[in-house]
């Protein structure tokens, strides 16, 4: 933790990412603005490739590729960087890999997730799809807490879009992506302002 924003300390962050990382570019902006209360010291990744790496290039964020070929000594080598860092919250955004009981229980600290649907609905993977069969007038995000219980946690922060008709799983994609780059700071801040 870092003195930092009056009598507040500025949380030490971890994100984990699979992917492009647009939520952790977004992340990134957000924590360099005066308002916040985290900064990111440390990214995972369990691909080598995962695009979103080269924003913690970008901002010389330390990273690390963690590939998960054996779950207990990959979530080992988590917890051990976890600490090094003083990682005092993990952010998961668009992390691929389900995070084990164990792993939850020896972090013992704050997880949160975002989800692209609005929670309780459509846990779990292809939340556009299901959303379009449903003929759902509406879908959005989640911000969560991480449980042992897929995607069950509290919930933080949630946003509401409009399906429109015309709708695809691209655009609905497209529309939920942007409000998830908004919500997941507010989320954080929200959180870490209670605290």
């Amino acid at each position: 933790m870092e003195k930092l924003i009056g009598n507040k300390t500025k949380a030490n962050v971890a994100v984990f990412i699979s992917g492009r990382g647009s939520n952790l570019k977004s992340l990134i902006k957000y924590s360099k603005s005066k308002n916040s209360l985290f900064k990111i010291k440390l990214v995972i990744s369990n691909k080598s490739n995962a695009a979103g790496l080269k924003y913690a290039i970008k901002s010389k964020i330390k990273f690390y590729v963690i590939k998960y070929k054996n779950v207990i000594n990959s979530e080992k080598k988590i917890l051990k960087l976890l600490k090094k860092f003083s990682i005092g919250l993990i952010c998961l955004a668009g992390f691929m890999r389900i995070l084990s009981k164990n792993f939850i229980k020896k972090f013992n600290k704050t997880i949160l997730n975002i989800h692209p649907s609005l929670l309780p609905k459509y846990k779990g993977l292809d939340t556009h799809s299901r959303v379009l069969k449903n003929k759902d007038k509406y879908s959005g995000s989640t911000v969560h807490l991480v449980t042992p219980k897929l995607d069950a946690g509290k919930i933080i922060l949630q946003k509401k879009i409009k399906v429109s008709k015309s709708d695809n799983i691209k655009t609905l994609e497209k529309k939920i992506l942007k409000i998830e780059h908004k919500i997941y700071s507010e989320a954080i801040f929200k959180f870490l302002s209670n605290l």
